[in-house]
């Protein structure tokens, strides 16, 4: 009996993977296309086909008898676990932490800056042949509110520090200390953290307790003229109420995920004053395949040692 791997890279083109040979390994390659590579039941670690959706990423779980490992390469995870219900328990899910911290935090100072400094508007008045010159806010002085302090969170206040911030405020689900300084727990959010801040950067994952997080509440709770950024995931936003502040001119936005996604045409989005929207593309940059890649590699090497493996967020029971 053969124990498979599915690998949505060819494995010739991924340096650093264990031998087949010497370790009883069938590598079998499957980028989310209609025909499976071989039978789901062989596969024992399977890699989940980067960007092609929450169907085609769960479709041959629940044939997948043997399943050891399931790993993403994405951050967020809620796609794949949603259909993990028909593994047997013990299978060990695990996200692409190491691979989207650069790219991801890079738009997102794109974003901010982009939005403060007034650069659709510059875009719009290129095409109309319109100086559009004026006084715009800047970044330096500014207090930035990260919501999600984990990799990604600590990766773009590395890209904040050269901006001279007034403060950089963190949040995550439960507090701890950083050598940056202190992050708060999540509730300590809404009373007392959301006024100070003129920038507010969502950056946490997706579950049950972060679903709607931006509500009509929270939004409420920002102080005139912050500019809100998400780069998580679209439902942590609640958009009816996001579209009553934005049209209201009371708060801008700059979104990389929406809800819905992708967003359809027509929407009120797309024209809502003071909202950027870029399309999903926090960690689509020439900066994934490498970094993807080694963790492949690394995350193979530990499975056929018997060593513990990184990144390991949720395990079937």
């Amino acid at each position: 009996m053969t124990t498979d791997v599915w690998l949505p890279f060819a494995p010739e083109e991924i340096p650093g993977l264990p031998s087949a040979a010497d370790h009883g390994l069938t590598y079998r390659f499957w980028d989310g296309g209609d025909t499976f590579p071989a039978d789901p039941a062989d596969c024992a670690f399977y890699v989940v086909p980067y960007l092609k959706g929450a169907e085609i990423a769960v479709r041959p779980l629940a044939g997948m008898a043997r399943a050891e490992v399931v790993q993403t390469l994405s951050a967020g995870v809620d796609h794949v676990q949603a259909g993990m219900g028909p593994l047997h328990p013990g299978v060990r899910l695990c996200n692409a932490r190491s691979v989207h911290e650069a790219s991801t935090a890079e738009l997102t100072l794109a974003l901010i800056l982009a939005s403060l400094r007034g650069i659709p508007r510059f875009v719009e008045g290129q095409r109309q042949e319109e100086w559009r010159s004026g006084f715009y806010p800047a970044l330096a002085d500014k207090t930035v509110l990260i919501v999600g302090y984990g990799s990604i969170g600590s990766a773009i206040e590395d890209r904040l520090a050269p901006f001279e911030c007034a403060r950089v405020l963190r949040v995550a689900r439960s507090a701890r200390d950083t050598e940056r300084g202190p992050v708060h727990p999540l509730a300590e959010l809404l009373p007392s953290l959301l006024p100070e801040a003129d920038v507010v950067v969502l950056s946490t994952p997706l579950t049950e307790a972060t679903r709607g997080l931006a509500d009509a509440e929270f939004l409420a709770r920002m102080r005139d003229g912050a500019l809100l950024v998400n780069v998580a995931r679209g439902p942590v936003v609640d958009t009816k109420a996001l579209l009553a502040e934005v049209e209201s001119g009371r708060l801008t936005a700059a979104l990389d995920v929406t809800d819905p996604e992708p967003l359809p045409a027509g929407h009120p989005l797309w024209h809502a004053p003071g909202v950027l929207i870029s399309p999903h593309v926090g960690g689509s940059t020439s900066a994934f395949l490498p970094r993807a890649k080694r963790l492949l590699a690394r995350q193979l090497t530990h499975w056929t040692a018997g060593e513990p493996l990184d990144n390991v967020v949720y395990t079937t029971a």
